[in-house]
């Protein structure tokens, strides 16, 4: 089979020509395979597809158009109204954002002590560092004011999960910037409990050139440079 290890971006799959050779063709929507209510997906055009590969498999077949340029996968689950995301906040936005990534990398690190393997030795020292010390604010629904607070007091803590997230999406192609297709990952399953954050990255490409760069993630995040 010439297409066993022919591989095709996300919205293709292989196919053999007359001649036996493999290439890539659209997927076509209406042969992806069945799929479960909980893996329908909402596209930036604001309809509801049956999954990604029928969503992909549309953007694929739109190529070269205005439409397909625009079409990218917005969030997990069927489409539904999203609040519009107030300037008030779009600024408290980062502050819930850091502390879950701190909690994030801890819960990743609690773990590891059993079962090693979800993190690299470098960073399991880094995070152990956060995790050993007395002064980190535990996880819990804690009020913007507390949040604040503790970034200011414990800045030091914050400032690694921001740089580790950013480089866990830098990797199609690690280059130091991320692209809308990076952010999907983070996005698409943030939005329906995040509604801010679309807005949130928007702002923070600060040249409008359609990627965020590390510093303009970290100053979004209120890292110094």
């Amino acid at each position: 089979d010439t297409c066993r290890n022919f591989h095709c971006k996300r919205g293709k799959v292989c196919h053999t020509d007359k001649q036996g050779k493999p290439h890539c063709i659209c997927q076509d929507p209406a042969a992806c395979p069945p799929t479960k209510d909980y893996e329908h997906v909402c596209g930036t055009d604001n309809k509801t597809y049956d999954g990604t590969c029928q969503l992909f498999g549309t953007k694929c077949q739109l190529e070269g158009t205005k439409m397909g340029r625009q079409l990218h996968l917005d969030y997990m689950g069927p489409c539904k109204y999203i609040p519009p995301c107030t300037d008030y906040e779009v600024d408290q936005f980062p502050l819930r954002m850091r502390d879950w990534l701190k909690n994030i990398l801890i819960q990743y690190y609690e773990r590891d002590l059993n079962t090693s393997g979800i993190l690299t030795e470098k960073q399991r020292n880094k995070v152990k560092k956060i995790y050993q010390n007395d002064k980190r604010l535990v996880a819990g629904d804690h009020p913007v004011e507390l949040l604040l607070h503790d970034f200011e007091k414990n800045y030091h803590m914050y400032v690694y999960p921001v740089h580790w997230q950013f480089h866990q999406l830098d990797q199609h192609p690690v280059d130091r910037l991320l692209a809308h297709s990076e952010l999907a990952p983070l996005r698409a399953s943030l939005v329906p409990m995040e509604h801010c954050i679309t807005r949130f990255f928007q702002e923070c490409d600060g040249d409008q050139d359609k990627l965020i760069a590390l510093k303009e993630w970290c100053h979004c995040f209120g890292i110094k440079e």
